[in-house]
């Protein structure tokens, strides 16, 4: 149970408290700097937990289980902060709660489908909507340590939408496959 694919994993839930106190305070750009190297660490450990376990064949029930949850808390955890730093503002939480709100959704979705034995396979395009989470949220952190380059914020605003938008497109198309399960 405790490969290194699951490690990874859970390494990214253990990980998540020190990731928001380094962004505790919006004025300490030393933090943000700090928090994006360990972002980007736990972005990295997200691919590199399943790309493992399939590799090695070392897939197993707990990681299946750990890591969408793991990339749940990390993703819900930095949009939090965000937003109450003022990192993320304005209409610019709206881009942030379809996000927060579709993985909810999508988890509850997941659940009771799993409760019938219908497994629902991560598409293209999910995988494409979780790269550009990771991507907006890391410029987002970036630019709360070097607010110098707005061009950095800028990036992290416009990746944000896109991948709300995916967010949209995506939980649709889960919702669809739940829809036909239900009575």
């Amino acid at each position: 149970m405790l490969n290194l694919p699951n490690i990874l994993t859970l390494s990214r839930i253990f990980t998540v408290p020190f990731l928001v106190g380094l962004l505790w305070w919006p004025s300490w750009k030393a933090g943000y700097l700090l928090a994006t190297g360990l972002y980007a660490l736990m972005a990295i450990t997200d691919y590199f937990d399943g790309y493992l376990a399939r590799s090695q064949g070392t897939v197993s029930k707990l990681g299946i289980f750990l890591d969408p949850i793991a990339d749940k808390i990390m993703v819900a955890s930095v949009i939090l902060i965000l937003c109450a730093s003022g990192d993320i503002e304005g209409y610019n939480v709206i881009a942030a709660l379809i996000i927060l709100l579709r993985e909810i959704a999508v988890s509850g979705l997941r659940e009771f489908l799993a409760g019938l034995q219908v497994s629902v396979p991560v598409s293209q395009m999910a995988k494409w909507k979780t790269t550009f989470q990771l991507v907006s949220l890391g410029a987002l952190i970036l630019a709360g340590g070097l607010p110098q380059y707005a061009f950095i914020q800028t990036v992290g605003i416009w990746t944000l939408w896109a991948a709300a938008i995916l967010t949209l497109v995506t939980g649709w198309d889960y919702l669809r496959v739940g829809l036909k399960h239900m009575d």
